[in-house]
């Protein structure tokens, strides 16, 4: 009797598999059938960029209070390490390059970023570079710091 019911269950864990699987099937064509699915899907994969889109918004601190550009260059670089690490090599070289501009250092930040990013991440941040350096030297000179002391900068 115990092997009629094993058999049963079998039977019917197989039936409900293949129903299961072909109503995934039906499904995914009526969806990939409608007219309007390559539109939406481009819409939903632009809607997943947006808050990418928003770099170029980055609030740089204001360079006289050490404590904020400190925490903001703790942050970039834990958010660019996360989403390199993702995938997301432009975001995340985009996060790196804003806390090179921040750094008070940033000839050792960068050797150490060319030891442990891909080639190609690595080029990539040193390419972004003058582009954030540019934008925070004139986030910093609107804020009032543009007179920092000789031994800041290296």
């Amino acid at each position: 009797m115990t092997m009629v019911s094993r058999t049963a269950l079998g039977i019917a864990a197989g039936i409900f598999g293949t129903l299961f699987v072909g109503y995934c099937v039906y499904f995914d064509r009526q969806r990939r059938k409608d007219p309007r699915f390559k539109e939406k899907l481009r819409e939903r994969r632009e809607r997943r960029k947006k808050p990418r889109g928003s770099r170029d918004q980055t609030t740089f601190p204001d360079i006289r209070n050490h404590e904020a550009v400190q925490t903001f260059f703790l942050q970039e670089v834990q958010l660019g390490e996360e989403l390199l690490s993702q995938g997301d090599i432009e975001g995340g070289v985009e996060h790196l390059s804003n806390a090179v501009a921040v750094c008070g250092q940033p000839t050792q930040l960068l050797q150490v970023l060319q030891q442990t990013l891909p080639t190609n991440a690595f080029h990539l941040l040193v390419q972004r570079l003058p582009a954030v350096t540019q934008r925070f030297s004139s986030n910093a000179s609107e804020m009032g710091g543009g007179n920092m002391v000789e031994d800041d900068v290296e």
